[in-house]
């Protein structure tokens, strides 16, 4: 199939850039796989140590070196709706092993930590760099070196980011990602946000907005709209890392269970005591980096991805850049209608075809990649399929139907809800920044206003409550970077903005900060870089200085004097609150290494 030029020319310029790093990895990885099975190299003492907990049959079964081990990372905890039904997996798991004469052990726990739960509180300042703990733990689940494949249970935010870097850390391993599914659907999404709205403006009481957010966070399973949680479920499929059709299958069902079981199965069957030996390092190449970054753009995904595909691409010896990654959204057409980007939910996304659907559409059209490994054993083109239960309860595919099931939430390729991607990256003489404006309405893709800088997000809190925020308004939050104080998500900031665009005013927000996937109809432009406790241009803004912010052109402009503008001497700010409390006294070090937005924000290397 012939590629799109402008896909075809982005992923030939990231493996002309990656050739010295991919090949370095690939070499790495390569020499781990020709060792073989690492149990054989390990002392009596070691191995001993290693199945000591096992029954007779698994010691009896690891002691001869031929029977495949299978590691499971897990990030279960009670905590994260998404993540707790991961509580029973690893005994399905290991039925599943034992059903194919093999052994499965959990090789370790990773953190987990909910963003819902720590949204506009102290914790989320944690959130980013907990992505960095995941793989750093993940890592040491598996340094016993105890293991010929691996699976990952993991959803959401950082998590699923931290654990495909540590996935390709062990690149020589094969892996596959184990999802648990969405929650059913609760309440509407339009209703939910309506209840915090007029929270917002003191209309409903704290009553009327805990029985909302109940309704609609009701049970277990990822929260149901377009986040970051599910933009990870869909780029470990389109990037070949799930079993076709396992995304978004809800939790406690007869096929989830199925599919978690043919997952574990699959990963046995592509170790390299078998005949199809798949390691996840070869599966994520730079092809499959474009394939998420085209799944990301088709469905208005996270702009948290526009760190974390940075950031796993390198662990895979990519170098992927926010250029390439604005140069993809400027041909991809949206594809999907997804709360906040639309009413729907990911359970009516999936009714209407989900992942299958926009895997084949993109594909018929040249916009994906079908070449390419994935744990499944065929190429990308297995994945337009839908996974059902035989009459025996095991998984069998079907071919998606041919139309849509709602084109107003999952739209042919020909219907396509607007031409271009759901994330755009901003340049100017504020730095680079992302834009999510598919929630936007199209005549707010362009917005001057003047500027009211603050520190922090309380602080524009307290002057919306004052009453001080009284006409159009570009509202500056910085100090809220990586380095200053962990890169925190403001979505706490979301329902005053949305007031105040809804009395007619012009409203942006700039920020150093994060907004994710829930990034909603105010166009924010968010990971300022430089940030300001880097001195980047955006400590430099001043109230009343006029802001451009220009999602059509992929412009962020301050509206001064150049030169006046650049003799400015950048503000400073007492970061030292930020700094102790819940924790964060003991990220130091993250703060002091921790990278740029642009380059992953990560510490691995920097």
């Amino acid at each position: 199939m012939t590629i799109q030029d402008r896909i075809g020319d982005v992923t030939e310029r990231i493996v002309k850039r990656s050739h010295d790093s991919r090949s370095t990895y690939l070499e790495r990885i390569g020499k781990a796989a020709e060792q073989g099975p690492q149990r054989s190299r390990l002392s009596c003492g070691n191995l001993a140590h290693g199945f000591a907990a096992c029954g007779l049959s698994d010691k009896q079964a690891l002691a001869g070196d031929v029977v495949p081990n299978l590691g499971i990372i897990t990030a279960y905890n009670d905590m994260l709706s998404a993540h707790q039904p991961y509580e029973t997996y690893p005994a399905l798991i290991r039925q599943a092993a034992h059903e194919v004469g093999a052994v499965a052990q959990v090789a370790g726990g990773v953190p987990a930590m909910c963003d819902g739960v720590t949204q506009g509180q102290d914790g989320m300042e944690l959130s980013l760099f907990s992505r960095d703990v995941i793989a750093m733990a993940a890592a040491v689940g598996l340094s016993h070196q105890m293991f010929d494949a691996a699976v990952f249970l993991g959803i959401c935010d950082k998590i699923v980011p931290g654990l495909a870097i540590a996935a390709l850390s062990f690149g020589h391993l094969p892996t596959v990602f184990i999802p648990a599914g969405p929650m059913t659907t609760g309440i509407s999404n339009d209703d939910k946000s309506k209840v915090r709205q007029l929270y917002a403006e003191g209309k409903v009481g704290r009553d009327a907005l805990l029985e909302s957010e109940s309704k609609a966070y009701h049970s277990p399973g990822t929260c149901t709209f377009y986040g970051t949680a599910n933009s990870n479920q869909m780029l470990m499929e389109i990037m070949g890392l799930h079993m076709p059709g396992a995304s978004f299958v809800n939790p406690g069902t007869p096929l989830r269970d199925a599919l978690t079981k043919e997952a574990a199965k699959r990963a046995l069957a592509i170790s390299a005591l078998g005949n199809e030996y798949t390691p996840a390092g070869e599966i994520i190449d730079e092809k499959a980096i474009v394939n998420g970054v085209v799944g990301l753009h088709a469905t208005g995904g996270s702009t948290n991805h526009t760190m974390h595909l940075v950031a796993i691409a390198a662990a895979a010896g990519i170098r992927l850049t926010w250029d390439d990654i604005s140069d993809l959204s400027d041909v991809v057409p949206l594809l999907a209608r997804v709360y906040p980007n639309g009413k729907a939910d990911v359970n009516h996304f999936q009714a209407a075809g989900g992942l299958a659907f926009l895997i084949r559409e993109l594909l018929g059209e040249g916009y994906l990649h079908q070449d390419v490994k994935t744990v499944h054993g065929t190429d990308l083109s297995g994945y337009t399929v839908e996974a059902k239960l035989d009459a025996n309860g095991n998984v069998t595919r079907e071919e998606v139907p041919a139309m849509s099931g709602d084109e107003a939430v999952l739209a042919p390729f020909s219907k396509a809800f607007q031409p271009t991607g759901g994330l755009k990256m901003l340049t100017g003489n504020m730095g680079k920044a992302v834009i999510k404006i598919s929630a936007v309405a199209r005549e707010r893709h362009i917005i001057e206003a003047p500027a009211r800088v603050f520190h922090d997000q309380n602080d524009f809190l307290t002057a919306f409550n004052n009453k001080e925020l009284t006409g159009d308004v570009a509202a500056v939050v910085r100090f809220q970077g990586p380095k200053a104080c962990g890169m925190p998500e403001l979505h706490k900031l979301t329902p005053c903005l949305g007031i105040l665009q809804d009395r007619g005013y012009r409203v942006a927000l700039i920020t150093d900060g994060r907004m994710s996937g829930a990034s909603g109809k105010v166009p924010a432009a968010i990971h300022v870089t430089p940030e300001a406790a880097d001195g980047g241009p955006i400590a430099k803004i001043r109230d009343g200085d006029m802001i451009r912010v220009d999602a059509v052109s992929g412009q962020l402009t301050v509206l001064v004097d150049e030169a006046e503008f650049n003799a400015r001497a950048p503000a400073k700010a007492d970061l030292s609150h930020h700094h102790f409390g819940v924790g964060r006294d003991l990220f130091a070090a993250f703060r002091n290494n921790v990278g740029t937005a642009d380059t992953g924000a990560h510490v691995f290397g920097n």
